[in-house]
């Protein structure tokens, strides 16, 4: 039988238990898998903020838990552009994105490559902005 090559992106900064889980559950659903860490510039370009945490450290950080196989480093959020890189069978996000313009149209074009888009629970009670916001109000 083939495996099943699986693969998830982020920033993960400040990691905390919504990256662990998302990253966990991706992990169940495939027989290997490959995060991708994107670069501060990236992170610069979508989200407006740099990162607290360095590239390297975050990349390590991933690199080191049990569930991750792989870990790449990202400067594109063109998901078509990182298939022809490293070609994955199915690619998984937060649900908290079902619904979203851009990922609906992730999803057709990931389909048309015979790659499966899954959403995976988000846990709702904790993200880096939600950290970020608290560091904001002990300074």
């Amino acid at each position: 039988m083939r495996k099943i090559i699986g693969y998830t992106q982020g920033t993960y900064d400040m990691f905390h238990i919504g990256h662990l889980n998302l990253i966990k559950n991706a992990k169940k659903c495939c027989d290997y898998l490959i995060v991708g860490v994107n670069t501060d510039e990236l992170v610069k370009e979508y989200k407006d903020k740099s990162p607290i945490v360095p590239l390297e450290e975050r990349a390590e950080i991933v690199r080191a838990i049990k569930y991750v196989d792989e870990v790449v480093i990202t400067d594109t959020l063109d998901k078509k552009k990182m298939w022809e890189q490293i070609r994955f069978d199915e690619i998984y996000i937060g649900d908290d994105w079902k619904g979203n313009t851009r990922w609906e149209q992730t999803e057709k074009e990931m389909k048309n490559l015979g790659v499966k888009l899954m959403f995976l629970p988000y846990t709702k009670d904790t993200s880096s902005t939600m950290l970020r916001e608290k560091l904001k109000n002990f300074s």
